[in-house]
C-alpha cells in the first residue's frame, strides 16, 4: 500500500476556506493526522495531509485538486509519495477519554 503526503494551499483564503479544505479532504480519504511506528499519532501541520492506499500519484492529485476546488479559491497541490517519513515537533494528538453508559 502507497503512503503519501499532500500540501494543499489556497490563496487569499479564511480560516472558514481552510475548514471547508479540511472536511472536502477527510471525505477523499485523506487525514489531518499521522501514525508513527510506534502508535503514536501527530497532528500533521496546517494544510498537510496523509492518505494511503492502492492510488498512484495522479490520482492522488486529482482528489486533492478536486477538494481544493470545492473552496472556490485558486490553489497549488503538492504530492509526494513516500518510501519512508520522519518527523520532529509535531504535536500528539491527545488520548481521547471514552465514557461507558451504565444501563
Amino acid at each position: 500500500m502507497a503512503k503519501f503526503s499532500v500540501r494543499v494551499e489556497l490563496h487569499a483564503a479564511s480560516y472558514a476556506d481552510y475548514e471547508k479544505l479540511h472536511a472536502s479532504m477527510e471525505r477523499r480519504g485523506f487525514s489531518r493526522t499521522i501514525k508513527s511506528d510506534a502508535g503514536k499519532t501527530y497532528h500533521l501541520p496546517t494544510a498537510e495531509y496523509d492518505g494511503g492506499g492502492d492510488v498512484t500519484l495522479q490520482r492522488v492529485l486529482e482528489l486533492a485538486k478536486a477538494a481544493a476546488a470545492e473552496t472556490g479559491k485558486s490553489f497549488e497541490v503538492f504530492v509526494t509519495e513516500s518510501a519512508g517519513r520522519v518527523w520532529f515537533g509535531l504535536k500528539e494528538v491527545a488520548a481521547r477519554l471514552r465514557f461507558v453508559s451504565a444501563r
